[in-house]
């Protein structure tokens, strides 16, 4: 790996955490709607688990991993609606996913990526007619998404 993609991977890893934190927020306020009456943190970590299967992520925290395996019908209910429940994250998604996919590729975590991307498609989630994203562009919808929720403040 050149130093210059030493460097850009980091901030192609953000500009994904950005994306993660926003449908974050979406799929929790969704989750609370869904399923009115739970504790505060139920739909925080459901959605976490949630974001966590979309994504390919195991934490392996055993507070979470109970949590994943004790709601694992709901999670897996609520994952294959997110195409449905979430069309307008769509692009934004898939771009992530794809930008999550090509880090992973470049720092030689290939394991399991076919599966998230195809878990993506299957769920609804993932536009496979849209072309990958070069790093520019993704890094410019991130910013503007990303301001909008106001998770991203512009330099001055």
């Amino acid at each position: 790996m050149t130093e210059v993609e030493r460097k850009f991977i980091p901030s192609l890893r953000e500009g994904v955490e950005v994306v993660k934190m926003i449908f974050f927020k979406k799929l929790k306020d969704y989750l609370v709607s869904e399923y009115p009456g739970e504790e505060k943190i139920y739909y925080g970590m459901l959605a976490g688990a949630i974001i966590n299967e979309l994504f390919g992520i195991e934490n392996s925290d055993p507070k979470f991993v109970d949590f994943a395996r004790a709601n694992r019908e709901r999670i897996n209910d609520e994952f294959s609606r997110l195409g449905r429940q979430f069309a307008d994250l769509r692009i934004l998604l898939t771009d992530a996913l794809r930008i999550h996919f090509l880090c992973n590729h470049q720092e030689g975590l290939v394991d399991g990526n076919e599966e998230i991307l195809a878990g993506a498609r299957d769920c609804g989630i993932l536009l496979t007619e849209r072309d990958v994203p070069l790093p520019k562009g993704f890094m410019q919808l991130v910013y503007q998404v990303g301001k909008s929720y106001g998770l991203i403040v512009p330099q001055v």
